[in-house]
């Protein structure tokens, strides 16, 4: 390969990871600005959100194309081929995750319009999961760029964490729609927008997955994490 190819297949690769850390910052926003609109009933942070939902998608579109593109042209090989088709997949999950903010946010105009808000515990309860997955977002974005398949792995184990304090949340929810008729509408809202909570974990257990195989060229989920790890201790 000569130099002046060499710099132009880095700087369509750097292109790629400049995309998808932009990519990355916005649907991180999103979700935490989603979390905050339920929280506050922030109307005009609602709208923002849903508004932005059409950026996300338009950089998905510009990544899917640039690795296309790169593959047809470059032919590339061992790591970085790796790398493009991880970063294909991981933008689906980035704007599937930039999907359930948006979903957060209609649902939670939903409810003010209606103009019975939740409960502070409720508030509570969902918040708390999504400050667990708005955290999974930052740290698996982090190990993308970095190639870390230690926080990869940890990240993959916290999405069980986040399933859990779902079921509780739901739990709760079917005793407050039980004891008070009148909380059902509201209750199963509040229901969905968990669900979007514990789907966005899920998609972040998704990416954490690619971190492994773009650095290790293995398959997490069909090795199983356990035997992974103990692959990378050497045991």
């Amino acid at each position: 390969m000569n130099e002046h190819f060499s710099k132009q297949y880095e700087s369509e690769l750097d292109a790629i990871r400049a995309h998808f850390t932009r990519m990355g910052g916005l649907v991180e926003e999103q979700v935490r600005s989603a979390l905050g609109a339920f929280a506050d009933g922030d109307r005009e942070l609602i709208e923002l959100i849903i508004a932005r939902d059409k950026d996300v998608d338009e950089i998905e579109v510009a990544i899917d194309d640039a690795c296309t593109l790169i593959v047809a042209r470059r032919q590339p090989t061992a790591i970085d081929l790796r790398m493009i088709m991880a970063v294909g997949k991981t933008v689906t999950d980035l704007e599937r995750i930039g999907d359930e903010a948006k979903k957060i946010a209609k649902t939670t105009r939903k409810i003010l319009k209606r103009g019975m808000g939740a409960s502070l515990a409720q508030i509570a309860g969902v918040r708390h999961i999504g400050e667990q997955a708005a955290t999974m977002l930052h740290e698996v974005l982090d190990a993308f760029i970095r190639h870390d398949t230690g926080a990869a792995a940890r990240i993959v184990r916290q999405d069980k964490e986040i399933d859990r304090h779902f079921r509780v949340i739901v739990r709760q929810l079917v005793t407050s729609m039980m004891e008070d008729p009148h909380t059902i509408t509201t209750a199963l809202d509040i229901i969905f927008i968990a669900k979007s909570v514990e789907r966005i974990g899920d998609h972040c257990k998704n990416i954490a997955e690619d971190v492994i195989y773009i650095a290790n060229g293995r398959d997490v989920r069909r090795i199983g994490l356990d035997a992974f790890e103990r692959e990378i201790k050497g045991e």
